[in-house]
């Protein structure tokens, strides 16, 4: 009886981090033109404000990642999906790479460059992850 009660906390404490790790940064990049626009520093703040939920969204994400991982070796995963899965590992990693250079860059394009890799990876990382849960 405890198994599907963990089953289901596992994947629904994956899917909240999600909304707020890949969620959070679509609908801050969404709102940066109109925050400059009021005040060139306010995305800046906004961005500060976010990387206070963001990351630790990101860890919880990782955890419960391996977390399924480990729940879902016991049904026999085949090659192809080992294979998927390491394409998901990478993205997750490169997200988290990408999403902490961005917060380093010194520079608007870089700021830019670094940013949209951190979308567009968490994006595939999203897309991976449902390739994976079928």
């Amino acid at each position: 009886m405890l198994t599907p009660w963990l089953d289901s906390l596992r994947i629904f404490l994956h899917v909240l981090a999600a909304t707020v790790w890949v969620g959070g940064q679509l609908t801050l990049a969404a709102l940066v033109p109109v925050m400059r626009r009021r005040d060139a520093g306010l995305p800046k703040v906004a961005a500060q404000a976010f990387n206070r939920i963001a990351w630790p969204a990101y860890w919880v994400l990782v955890a419960t990642g391996v977390w399924n991982v480990v729940a879902l070796r016991s049904e026999g995963p085949t090659h192809a999906w080992n294979a998927v899965l390491m394409v998901k590992v990478a993205v997750v990693a490169l997200s988290g790479v990408a999403a902490f250079m961005h917060t380093r860059a010194k520079t608007t394009r870089v700021l830019a460059i670094w940013g949209a890799l951190t979308g567009l990876t968490a994006l595939a990382a999203t897309y991976v992850g449902v390739l994976l849960a079928g």
